[in-house]
């Protein structure tokens, strides 16, 4: 089966939605399918094209930016040719093309599946409010346009002001997850590079810094984690130098960062292995997340398969992994007090938070959801 792939950034760019989609695409891939990705080509010195673990990547010229979306001039004319060749198309959106892309292939009468993330939130002002805008028109086109909408919770469908329109078309898939297997050496190693000691209790974060994942209640949560133990640190894993469109609000967070010391290291990204090892060291991990950019938040999957219990926001499917996994607590968004408290909590008696973390490999298994996708596939062709 030819299928086409359509999103805005695509691997190396760090974010939840690139990482769900190449898990994807590598997983259809393997199951036979010809897949091309059709995506930007956000830095210059990536290359147009290239072929990675069988899967086609075709990025085009980005002319220029508003907010978070780029502008590719040859976008129609490969939108076009591409999904002439393919059986399917599947757009992932946040994407300003998707509409361009979606209203091509209904013309040319090919199935379409959208896969939505998340109803974007940018800060404010005046650019990222017509940002905001375009991008809502825009999803609205491509709905109109697909066939079935995937998403990740029903949850999350049900409490989405834009999802709510369509649940007559919204199909669940949870994400693919997948983590790499990990040694005692590997532990080892990353414990000496990370430079922890002997009795420190670690709490992990991995996101981008990025105002929607709430750092800050982390940030502020940790004066009273330290009254109850004092040698807790924070290892913040993912990119927080120079995330677009975050600039500002990683200048504003420094000051309070950096009061905390040695209670808080920025090991920025890790490779697969790396990222499994500390994953399998901290004690818990922590997603304080503050608004419905967020919908789900893969790193709970990750961090549950490690065995390692998570504290999540109580927000419409960021809530759902530990509501239907029983490994981990939640909390109210935007409350420091709760999430300090929610975490000592497990610091105290982590023996209290576990779930099946084999089933739930499984359950999430790229293979598993590429058959899925493979399912709906198939239903719209036939």
């Amino acid at each position: 089966m030819r299928v086409l792939i359509a999103l805005t950034y695509y691997r190396p760019h760090y974010s939840g939605l690139t990482i769900y989609v190449e898990r994807l695409a590598r997983a259809l891939a393997a199951q036979g399918n010809q897949v091309t990705i059709l995506t930007s080509r956000y830095a210059p010195s990536l290359p147009a094209q290239e072929k990675l673990d069988g899967v086609e990547v075709l990025r085009l010229p980005v002319a220029m930016r508003i907010s978070k979306g780029v502008i590719m001039p040859s976008m129609p004319f490969w939108a076009l040719r591409l999904a002439r060749q393919a059986d399917v198309i599947n757009l992932h959106v946040p994407q300003l093309d998707a509409a361009l892309i979606g209203v091509l292939g209904r013309l040319l009468k090919k199935p379409i599946i959208l896969t939505y993330h998340c109803d974007m939130q940018l800060p404010r002002g005046f650019i990222h409010s017509l940002a905001n805008l375009a991008s809502n028109i825009a999803n609205h086109i491509t709905a109109h346009a697909a066939n079935l909408i995937v998403t990740n919770t029903q949850d999350y469908a049900e409490n989405s002001p834009f999802l709510r329109r369509y649940l007559s078309k919204v199909r669940v898939i949870p994400p693919p997850i997948l983590l790499a297997p990990t040694t005692e050496n590997d532990l080892i190693n990353f414990r000496n590079q990370a430079n922890i000691q002997p009795g420190q209790r670690i709490i992990g974060m991995a996101a981008r810094l990025a105002s929607e994942k709430g750092v800050e209640y982390l940030v502020e949560a940790m004066p009273i984690i330290l009254q109850k133990y004092p040698s807790a640190r924070v290892l913040f894993v993912g990119q927080y130098q120079d995330v677009l469109g975050e600039e500002q609000y990683a200048r504003r967070l420094a000051p309070l960062i950096q009061q905390l010391g040695e209670h808080w290291t920025f090991l920025g990204i890790l490779e697969p292995t790396e990222f499994s090892a500390f994953l399998h060291t901290a004690e818990i991990t922590v997603l304080p997340s503050i608004n419905s950019t967020e919908s789900f938040g893969m790193v709970q999957i990750e961090s549950m398969i490690s065995a390692t219990p998570v504290v999540a926001s109580d927000l419409p499917g960021v809530r759902q992994p530990v509501v239907e996994n029983g490994f981990g607590c939640i909390v109210p968004p935007r409350d420091p007090v709760a999430l300090a408290n929610a975490i000592i909590t497990i610091l105290d008696h982590p023996q209290d938070f576990r779930g099946d973390a084999e089933q739930i490999a499984q359950r999430y298994s790229p293979i598993q959801i590429a058959r899925q996708y493979e399912a709906l596939f198939h239903e719209l062709l036939q």
